[in-house]
């Protein structure tokens, strides 16, 4: 990775870091200077993260704070305790995922991967959006970065359906999800774009990765993906550097809907430049979480 620009005294919010890419973005974002919120559902693998970037001597700070994505009451309760410390906030990574889970529900009655990859990322960022913006300028913009994946461009949006109860298959539920990310970044940049707002918003593509979101892996596929693991996928670090470029590096200033992958824009899926889609999804999202649909 490029050297990247110091970033003491700043702010991130990092969620799903307790381990793989999250982990590994939170600590570089901590060895820049930053002070770095680690945001998970595992305490003690929090706990843990913490120590090990401590260990490393990072310049920054980080630290542990729970947040569990696919409870709306979670993400607002998590909010608000942030809100209490009256921090800035300047780079929000919307990184926790799942993948291919068996179908099931969350508190709040939403299918899994909605929910986590999604849902609960969505209402993560619009409550944190005054913050963002106060806390950017002109030439040093506030960053939001959302996890996407290849699997978007497989992904439909059934506005009907958005829960998958007519039909599930856990790979439809996962690409929806990563497509509906993206028509998140894009709608959400056009809003802030319009109301000239210093924050910037992008969606990043990892490529394949060995982290853990393959464990929900049947037992024949897990054992064939060990060895091809080693020679075709990513290391999380390898896998979180794409994150960390659109979070802090110098030649993504001021830059917004983007589709990054490898460190270069690329063009994402035809459905995901729907403005109408966009809009449809925006308003729907509001609704399921009960805020006003700016």
């Amino acid at each position: 990775m490029e050297v990247l620009p110091k970033q003491n005294g700043r702010v991130a919010i990092v969620t799903g870091s307790t381990r793989g890419m999250g982990f590994e973005t939170a600590k570089h974002l901590a060895s820049l200077g930053m002070h770095v919120i680690i945001a998970g559902n595992e305490r003690e693998e929090g706990s843990a993260a913490v120590r090990k970037i401590e260990d490393e001597g990072v310049t920054g700070k980080a630290e542990f704070v729970f947040l569990d994505l696919t409870s709306l009451k979670s993400v607002r309760q998590f909010v608000q305790m942030f809100k209490d410390r009256r921090l800035p906030l300047h780079i929000l990574v919307n990184n926790a995922g799942t993948m291919m889970v068996p179908e099931r529900q969350t508190e709040d009655g939403f299918e899994h991967h909605f929910a986590l990859n999604y849902l609960g990322h969505f209402l993560l960022t619009n409550l944190l959006l005054e913050t963002l913006k106060r806390s950017g300028r002109h030439g040093c913009c506030s960053r939001i970065v959302n996890m996407s994946s290849a699997t978007h461009y497989a992904g439909v949006i059934d506005m009907d359906d958005l829960n998958r109860r007519i039909s599930y298959s856990s790979h439809g539920a996962y690409s929806q999800s990563k497509l509906a990310l993206v028509l998140f970044t894009y709608y959400l940049q056009e809003q802030l774009m319009a109301g000239g707002c210093p924050v910037t918003v992008n969606a990043v593509d990892p490529g394949m990765v060995d982290t853990a979101l393959y464990d929900n892996l049947w037992s024949l596929a897990q054992a064939m993906k060990k060895p091809v693991a080693k020679i075709l996928f990513r290391t999380p670090a390898e896998g979180a550097s794409i994150s960390i470029y659109a979070a802090v590096a110098s030649e993504m200033e001021g830059v917004g809907a983007c589709y990054l992958y490898n460190g270069e824009k690329k063009e994402s899926s035809k459905s995901s430049y729907d403005s109408e889609l966009q809009a449809k999804l925006w308003k729907k999202s509001c609704e399921l979480v009960g805020i006003q649909n700016a």
